[in-house]
């Protein structure tokens, strides 16, 4: 049964996602401001942190950032839960090392598909042994790719939409395509999921070089 804490400072949300996760075979832990879901997530070791954004004591920024320094915690999957919803939020914790993000209200639909689907990538990239190092996209511009389009794949690689690209970047939804095209020519590949693996390869070596 994998653990998952929900650290959010509004009850009826805090409950609500409790009872949604449990519903489907979740064991759900719950901590009510940023500095309590830190030590629950360092005495509960969860497989997966969904963490809400402005928060008393401690805000999810503050949080993400702390987990990320402790080794028992580093590599676990961070979902962020935003009421706002805007580019520079998301933006920021992107950048911080979140996985995914979700903007409240989020149906269940919703929210259980991004537990899985963070829950699968990281099974998928502990049973490959070497995981990819997703904190710079430097390394892939030895594909031969400019310093943006490297950006841009290093978020692809890492399950984002076009949409969540554009967020992350600033940028639009068709200056992500257009960069996408290139990146496709560049590795000569013709899908999304090959551009994708050959980024994790590329990383995976670097992180164990």
């Amino acid at each position: 049964m994998k653990k998952i804490l929900i650290i959010e400072d509004e009850r009826h949300t805090r409950e609500n996602l409790r009872t949604i996760l449990e519903m489907e075979g979740y064991q759900p832990i719950t901590a009510a401001d940023g500095q309590a879901g830190v030590a629950s997530a360092l005495k509960e070791a969860p497989d997966l942190v969904l963490c809400d954004v402005t928060m008393p004591k401690l805000d999810g920024f503050g949080v993400l950032a702390a987990l990320r320094k402790e080794p028992l915690t580093a590599s676990v999957p961070f979902v962020f839960l935003t009421a706002k919803g805007e580019r520079p939020d998301v933006r920021a914790g992107m950048n911080l090392g979140a996985d995914d993000y979700l903007t409240k209200p989020a149906s269940a639909e919703e929210v259980l598909a991004a537990v899985e689907s963070r829950l699968i990538r990281h099974r998928t990239l502990q049973m490959a042994g070497a995981a990819p190092d997703f904190r710079s996209s430097a390394p892939l511009e030895t594909l031969g790719l400019t310093p943006r389009e490297a950006e841009v794949l290093l978020w692809v690689a890492q399950g984002k939409s076009n949409n969540e690209v554009g967020t992350i970047l600033n940028i639009s939804d068709n200056t992500t395509k257009i960069h996408l095209t290139h990146i496709y020519q560049k590795l000569n590949v013709e899908t999304r999921t090959a551009a994708a693996m050959v980024a994790m390869e590329t990383l995976a070596r670097r992180g164990t070089s």
